[in-house]
């Protein structure tokens, strides 16, 4: 009798296991505009000076995501721009402690950049990360804070009780290994675990509400470089991922609802991508078009004449055809019945600390000594960091690969610092360019605290880097933290997702094999060989505490260095149109008639762009006559069809906006026309708005 109990007890509970209800959450999704200013400003990404804003193609966006379970919070950030940084994180997380009082603080709230390269740079608090914007760019981080903070305050004034599932699916044609001879040096047993030398996992969080089954939002992670936009591109744009969440977010929120309008929100995240590039025709010569030499990237010994192309005819088919591909994965890991996905179940949980990372010590495995207590390096950048990547290469004679100093460039380096001998024989086999960490003038370089956490939903964690972690890099890390959760009590189904480029930036993280070749990201991570093993062991140590309910030190207080910015970048001062014109005439009108696929323009007499940025607005709009001879908007400056380019055509405050749209191959005949929308500045200082409205054209087959 008593076994047949115990049978029963058996049998219930394995049922109980297999048909558990998923946990219900309150959850909440914003989204908020955090374009920067669309003209004059660098574009944070690819270090090249010469390229500088002008104009938007698409605009950028702060995608914020609530979880609570009636205990604990977390949230969840995805911005468009390209890397986060600590100064940010310190100010929006000031900003929502004041608000709302004990329920958001830097412990509980993750902020992750998508990393394109095609967003206004100036708002890092580094010197190294503001040389090539000429300093502090106000607008910029203000964009960027105010449109975070908001979308928080959306999320938070939009929660309800809502399930979550985890779905992963294979996205095979949308990325590949931009540093192939660096992930060669790992073992050959470990590469032999993997059938590809890139991250083809996709992994998506899908929030549905539990009154009505309405979805709510998706967070989605793939391992991909926002580089379809190259370094000549002028324009804003939020890249392949933006265009991915674009995409999404019009499937389900309907054509009317203009981006960033909506109350559905779909985030495409960056994780492990460090050596992942979405220019899937790989690194051609220039000059020959062979392959470029497989370990230095080069061509004839020059990084210009090697570059990464592809898929697309030019960098915005390439921008489309990337994003696409990203959210038709994203749109069939979503449009299943939930039954068939994985719900999350448990509690929320977080664990948060500051750690210095110079100073950190960690066990690693000496092949003569064994285990050896090692401690990281002062930041330093080695030469082929200056050589940049086959996504956008760099200037002068640098190559990728170098391991061997040079007089000349040691000398150039020099002249700011020279490296003490420590920091050589730390960083070795690195050839160290610049010692960054030994720099302090006028302000510090690089970071030295840095911010780690983790974020917990159920059996589900997000690790929340501060820099680019490489493909191997990544599946070490999440490995370990599975193993860690498993170890310390956590359920056998747990999984871990990197969001990379979160809350700070500290370049790259390869693993100590890769970072023996010195290739470009070898020579960006900063603290040393083993910079890897040390985020491992923190990581470890947070997943730990989280399984264990243990407290975690909050750490060293890292800097906040806003007070201390330089900016060179001048202001607008005034603008005027050119005689016997106003703002907003319309110079150049469209054709009168054009077919689908066909691209109409219009000039207008314009301002300067940096007098409103015009978040939550537009700066141009393309409008549908209706029956009731009304005009309905049907594109802003927001769309992937669209493009507002501004150009300065005098030495005396006058300008254009030449604006764009590429008529979609489904756009219905009839009437339509296009306005511009901006500010002028007076000599007086005084900013005023101004519209104009070209004449209406037609759409016909």
């Amino acid at each position: 009798m008593e076994l047949l109990f115990r049978l029963v007890v058996l049998s219930s509970l394995v049922c109980h296991v297999c048909f558990a209800e998923p946990s219900v959450y309150q959850v909440g999704a914003g989204i908020a505009d955090v374009t920067g200013p669309a003209a004059d400003i660098n574009m944070m990404g690819y270090a090249n000076p010469a390229q500088l804003s002008a104009g938007i193609h698409t605009r950028q966006y702060s995608r914020a995501f609530i979880v609570d379970d009636g205990l604990q919070r977390v949230v969840f950030i995805s911005v468009d721009c390209a890397l986060m940084d600590q100064v940010i994180k310190t100010e929006v997380s000031r900003r929502l402690e004041a608000k709302y009082k004990g329920v958001y603080s830097a412990k509980n709230v993750v902020i992750s950049g998508t990393h394109t390269h095609s967003g206004p740079g100036g708002y890092l608090q580094y010197v190294l990360f503001l040389v090539t914007s000429k300093g502090w760019v106000q607008q910029s981080f203000d964009a960027l804070v105010q449109g975070i903070v908001q979308s928080v305050e959306r999320a938070h004034d939009n929660m309800i009780p809502a399930n979550i599932y985890y779905a992963n699916d294979i996205l095979i044609d949308a990325n590949i290994n931009r540093s192939p001879a660096s992930y060669l040096n790992n073992p050959s047993w470990e590469r032999a675990k993997y059938t590809y030398n890139t991250d083809k996992d996709m992994v998506q969080l899908k929030f549905v509400s539990t009154a009505d089954g309405k979805p709510i939002g998706v967070i989605n992670w793939y391992a991909v470089h926002c580089t379809s936009m190259n370094n000549t591109n002028p324009y804003i744009s939020s890249d392949n991922k933006g265009y991915a969440g674009l995409l999404f977010e019009a499937e389900i929120n309907g054509p009317d609802i203009m981006p960033g309008k909506g109350p559905f929100v779909a985030a495409f995240a960056s994780t492990n991508l460090g050596d992942v590039s979405p220019n899937t025709m790989g690194a051609k010569c220039l000059d020959t078009g062979l392959p470029c030499d497989f370990v230095s990237s080069s061509c004839n010994n020059r990084t210009q004449l090697c570059i990464a192309f592809g898929p697309g005819k030019d960098m915005v088919e390439s921008t489309k055809i990337i994003g696409d591909r990203q959210f038709q994965k994203a749109w069939n890991m979503y449009d299943v019945a939930n039954t068939e996905l994985e719900a999350l179940e448990g509690p929320v949980q977080f664990a948060h600390q500051f750690v210095d990372m110079p100073n950190y010590n960690v066990e690693v495995q000496d092949p003569v000594n064994g285990p050896t207590m090692v401690k990281l390096c002062k930041p330093a950048m080695g030469y082929s960091f200056a050589a940049g990547t086959t996504d956008g290469p760099g200037a002068f004679d640098f190559t990728q690969g170098v391991t061997s100093p040079n007089d000349f460039w040691n000398l150039v380096g020099s002249a700011l610092v020279e490296p003490s001998e420590e920091v050589k024989q730390c960083q070795s086999p690195k050839p160290v360019l610049l010692s960054t960490g030994e720099i302090s003038w006028p302000y510090a370089w690089h970071p030295d605290i840095v911010e780690t956490q983790i974020l917990r939903i159920g059996q589900f964690l997000i690790a929340a880097v501060p820099g680019e972690f490489t493909t191997m890099a990544g599946r070490r890390l999440r490995d370990a933290l599975n193993s860690e959760a498993i170890n310390n009590g956590g359920p056998s189904s747990v999984k871990t997702v990197i969001a990379g480029l979160s809350n700070g930036y500290t370049h790259y993280i390869t693993t100590f094999e890769e970072y023996q070749i010195q290739r470009y990201e070898g020579a960006s991570t900063i603290y040393g060989p083993h910079t890897h093993s040390a985020y491992l062991d923190q990581y470890r140590k947070l997943t730990k505490s989280i399984f264990k309910n243990e407290a975690v030190d909050a750490g060293p207080t890292p800097p906040f260095l806003l007070d201390d910015q330089i900016s060179l970048v001048p202001g607008v001062v005034f603008d005027r149109p050119a005689f016997e014109r106003k703002f907003g005439d319309c110079l150049v009108q469209p054709y009168p008639f054009v077919r689908p696929n066909e691209t109409v323009t219009a000039t207008f007499v314009a301002g300067h762009p940096r007098n409103n940025l015009m978040l939550g607005n537009t700066f141009m709009t393309v409008e549908a006559k209706q029956s009731d001879n009304s005009w309905k908007v049907i594109r802003t400056d927001a769309h992937f069809d669209t493009f507002f380019f501004w150009e300065r055509t005098s030495a005396v405050g006058q300008s254009e906006a030449h604006l764009r749209w590429i008529v979609p191959a489904d756009t219905p005949e009839g009437e339509y026309r296009i306005s511009h929308f901006g500010h002028y500045k007076n000599i007086d200082t005084s900013v005023v708005p101004y519209y104009g409205t070209s004449q209406s054209f037609s759409v016909g087959a």
